[in-house]
């Protein structure tokens, strides 16, 4: 039954909110993130590093994303420019002949490129069923 008033003659509801459980719950809940905010060690992240692979690849198939978002394959001392449609058979035709698992694909991109054009070219290569993809790094001197 809401909250009522007798001034005069009749009985008229009051307009006002009772603050006071609010401002009760609002300070046991300060209290309580107060006392358990030390408590909470911050997390880390733990980045994959850079380290010796647990075996080196035979051969390595590199492709290059330039600045311009072109790409190029490097087998060897031969290179080709290709089309993001053409990697996948132009990957598949380089690894013809060698056994599974020997060739490691590396990906090489300028670092003004988008971060989007390496994934797409590192979708295609997984969905042509290359089983070695590597991306390739320059440690900082």
């Amino acid at each position: 039954m809401p909250n009522v008033a007798s001034r005069g003659r009749g009985r008229r509801a009051m307009n006002e909110i009772n603050m006071v459980p609010f401002i009760d719950v609002m300070l046991v809940l300060l209290i309580i993130f107060m006392v358990t905010a030390p408590l909470i060690t911050p997390s880390t992240i733990d980045l994959p590093s850079i380290g010796n692979a647990n075996r080196q690849p035979d051969e390595k198939i590199e492709i290059v994303v330039g600045k311009d978002e072109s790409l190029e394959l490097r087998v060897d001392a031969q290179k080709q420019t290709l089309a993001l449609g053409e990697v996948r058979d132009a990957v598949l035709r380089a690894q013809t002949g060698k056994p599974a698992g020997s060739t490691a694909v590396v990906i090489s991109a300028d670092r003004s490129v988008r971060y989007e054009v390496v994934v797409k070219v590192m979708d295609t290569l997984q969905r042509a069923g290359v089983q070695r993809v590597g991306l390739s790094v320059q440690l900082a001197p």
